[in-house]
């Protein structure tokens, strides 16, 4: 099963696909540990992926893309994958399914996490994130705070919040995000993939998991 996740910053995306991936036995990959991944190993695309990092800017998407399809040739993932940060643009999503047309797979479901703004403003304003990069545990000072205040609970670094998670910031990203993802959002709609997720209370400190059951449902 090749799975897509969408979803707006602060609507558990990673998270839910974090959880579905133990659930299903698939891989995760999001576009971070893949370029990661590149830059550690030394390879050519990692290297032009580290050169615009590095400098602040965005990896284009040849860049990305050749990243992606050297991840979907590796062993794990000839039972599927469930995408997270990957693809952004219909560009990339049209670069997906050749990728996939190739290996005889497609893209078999595009779950869109749909989550109130209210809630999200709420989330990302109380979230603390693990400083170990290795961990990366996520917290919520008020749905799912740490055992002992910013301390993460699995490792014991310390936890941290982002300096610009304002509320006008977040909003901002969010309309972002809205304008960006119109055509992608569309294409999959399109092609009868598209389902939208909506947690029975996105409140919750298990609404993840709430998302993650209506996904399994929708497909299974």
């Amino acid at each position: 099963m090749y799975i897509v996740m969408l979803g707006a910053p602060g609507s558990g995306k990673g998270t839910a696909a974090k959880i579905l991936a133990k659930k299903t036995n698939l891989p995760h990959i999001s576009t971070g540990d893949m370029f990661r991944e590149q830059i550690k190993k030394g390879t050519e695309l990692g290297k032009l992926a580290e050169s615009y990092m590095s400098n602040g800017k965005l990896v284009p998407d040849e860049v990305t893309i050749g990243i992606v399809k050297d991840r979907l040739n590796s062993d794990d993932t000839k039972e599927g994958v469930i995408l997270d940060g990957f693809p952004r643009t219909k560009m990339q999503a049209e670069a997906l399914d050749e990728i996939l047309k190739e290996q005889g797979k497609k893209v078999d479901i595009v779950p869109e996490l749909i989550i109130p703004d209210d809630v999200i403003v709420d989330r990302i304003l109380n979230r603390q994130t693990c400083s170990n990069k290795e961990c990366g545990a996520i917290y919520n000072t008020k749905y799912k705070p740490s055992k002992v205040a910013g301390v993460c609970d699995v490792c014991g670094a310390p936890l941290s919040s982002r300096t610009d998670d304002n509320e006008e910031t977040i909003k901002n990203r969010l309309e972002v995000y809205r304008e960006n993802s119109k055509d992608l959002i569309e294409y999959y709609k399109e092609k009868g993939v598209l389902t939208q997720i909506t947690p029975k209370d996105p409140t919750a400190e298990n609404a993840s998991e709430q998302a993650v059951e209506e996904i399994l449902s929708a497909k299974l």
